[in-house]
């Protein structure tokens, strides 16, 4: 199967922009296309296969550098929902506090992602 082509960065930002504005009204492929730029940026930022980030149903990425896994169950896993991640990335809502709430569930040793959010392009500060 070919690599899923990457998000237009400005078709992630306009979409990015949509939803902090009114999350409920962006609707799915809005969200969708949010998630996934923000994803894919996390992966620019820290580009490595240590950490696997899930953000079901709108997407996945491998990231942050250190031991690849190469069969079953990733040792490092980062997985919260849509809304949860956006505002993680958006700097609304801290690790911590993700954390804390019981929204982010992170697994193994290289599974903060403290250090990296939020992110640039969601930043609106």
């Amino acid at each position: 199967m070919p690599p899923r082509r990457r998000t237009d960065p400005a078709d992630g930002r306009a979409a990015l922009q949509a939803w902090r504005a009114d999350p409920a009204a962006a609707g799915t492929p809005v969200r969708r296309t949010a998630v996934r730029f923000t994803l894919e940026e996390l992966a620019d930022v820290a580009p490595g296969n240590a950490v696997e980030v899930r953000v079901p149903p709108d997407g996945a990425v491998q990231a942050v550098a250190g031991p690849r896994h190469t069969r079953g169950t990733p040792p490092n896993v980062v997985e919260t929902d849509p809304t949860t991640w956006l505002a993680l990335a958006a700097g609304d809502l801290t690790w911590d506090e993700a954390v804390a709430a019981g929204s982010v569930h992170a697994s193994g040793e290289r599974a903060d992602l403290s250090h990296l959010l939020p992110l640039q392009a969601a930043r609106t500060r």
